[in-house]
């Protein structure tokens, strides 16, 4: 089928990777960065330069596309998505991206910090690699793999589709998203425009990989609210929040609960922001576990610490905000086995190992199965992502293509007249 197909979501990702599409997590607005649009404009001339002439971005920036189903059976609509957005860990303006031809296993060496060494002896997965092209950026940025290496892969398929109508498919729908980076991947998602049964986002690792199952996410916001009075007359009277905020932070395990301290089915309490002043500070947690249930018992025990610290303050108060963020998608997925197993079915159609994987953290798709589409996580190639070292197979990212097309073909050979 792919014999005399010359893939481009290499090229396409050494394209958009040099656009800026990085989020504001302190910024309110939708998307938090208006240049996250600049790819996504360049998405829809894309896709309507191949023949999809309903691709379209819309006032959020959320790009919505359609190839028509080709096929006589009733075969129910999928959706393939990804991120436009990268993620504000580490510097995405200037990327520079870099193809090593033919990896020969040795350390590669980015060339704008020589500081910046991929060994092979810090990420075993570059073993399997040996003789595969390499894309990295140059030392100073982040690549961008996660999770424009999805969206590449996406347009890839696309194309392919577009010029193999012997290759039958019920009807696709296509959708890029800003700033799930954040949190808000799927804030303004129309489903009904949507329109579809099934989803699929390409924001995973390693070739052959594929994830069923996310952390259930919260949010807690703790507001400390101290006794303020100028300081050089502030003995017995000021109580300084900042000083409490230290006193909560101090008092988290060091050896348990945290994300350097846990791994595979093991959730955290982790604190990921510190703002305020004297008279007012407020910490940032989130709160990640497999078992939905166990997230309230983890934000117990952080209520039951800052009640403890508070209890040293009596002149100050607190409030302790609960925001739900996502929730395990295994819980919708579960209910929908075929999504999972066609997806399962085409990848060993593409050649690879399966590997089924658990995603310590959240996609569009966690979102988006409990929004009405079922939605599990296929593999992108993405490796050592918001780092500096970040790196990609040409050939990873031409299986996922190739993954994509075997599950559309699929869904229409399973489906009825």
């Amino acid at each position: 089928m792919f014999t005399s197909y010359t893939f481009t979501a290499a090229d396409r990702f050494m394209r958009y990777v040099q656009i800026d599409t990085q989020s504001n997590p302190l910024s309110n607005t939708q998307p938090t960065t208006e240049k996250q649009k600049d790819l996504s404009r360049i998405l829809v001339e894309e896709l309507q330069a191949i023949g999809i002439h309903d691709a379209a971005m819309d006032e959020w920036g959320y790009v919505y596309a359609t190839i028509p189903s080709n096929t006589e059976k009733n075969v129910p609509v999928l959706c393939f998505c990804a991120h436009v957005v990268t993620a504000p860990d580490a510097s995405g303006t200037g990327v520079k991206p870099i193809l090593h031809k033919s990896y020969d296993g040795g350390d590669i060496s980015l060339p704008d910090d020589a500081t910046q060494v991929l060994r092979r002896a810090d990420f075993p997965y570059l073993e399997k690699l040996i003789g595969h092209d390499i894309i990295t950026a140059s030392g100073t940025t982040l690549l961008g793999s996660d999770d424009k290496a999805g969206v590449a892969e996406i347009m890839d398929a696309a194309n392919f589709l577009i010029q193999h109508p012997d290759v039958k498919h019920g009807a696709i729908k296509l959708l890029f998203t800003p700033d799930e980076e954040v949190g808000r991947g799927t804030a303004k998602v129309d489903m009904q425009k949507l329109g579809a049964q099934f989803g699929y986002t390409l924001d995973g690792g390693e070739a052959g990989s594929l994830e069923d199952e996310t952390f259930s996410a919260d949010g807690v916001t703790l507001t400390i609210n101290g006794v303020i009075t100028h300081p050089g007359y502030a003995k017995d009277k000021m109580v300084n929040a900042v000083k409490i905020a230290g006193d909560v932070l101090a008092s988290l395990p060091r050896a348990e609960l945290s994300p350097e301290t846990t791994d595979g089915k093991q959730g955290f309490i982790h604190p990921v922001r510190v703002d305020g002043i004297a008279e007012k500070c407020t910490i940032e947690f989130i709160i990640r576990d497999f078992v939905t249930d166990a997230l309230k018992k983890k934000e117990d025990f952080l209520l039951s610490i800052v009640e403890m610290v508070m209890e040293n303050y009596p002149a100050a108060t607190f409030d302790f905000k609960v925001t739900e963020q996502y929730r395990n998608m295994k819980e919708v997925l579960d209910q929908h086995p075929r999504v999972v197993s066609f997806a399962k079915e085409a990848i060993e159609r593409s050649g690879l190992k399966l590997k089924m994987e658990s995603i310590r953290g959240g996609t569009d798709g966690s979102r988006l199965s409990f929004m009405g589409l079922p939605c599990p996580n296929l593999f992108a190639g993405e490796q050592a992502i918001h780092s500096k070292l970040e790196f990609i197979s040409v050939q990873d990212m031409n299986k996922a293509v190739e993954t994509i097309v075997h599950l559309t073909a699929i869904w229409e050979e399973k489906a009825s007249m």
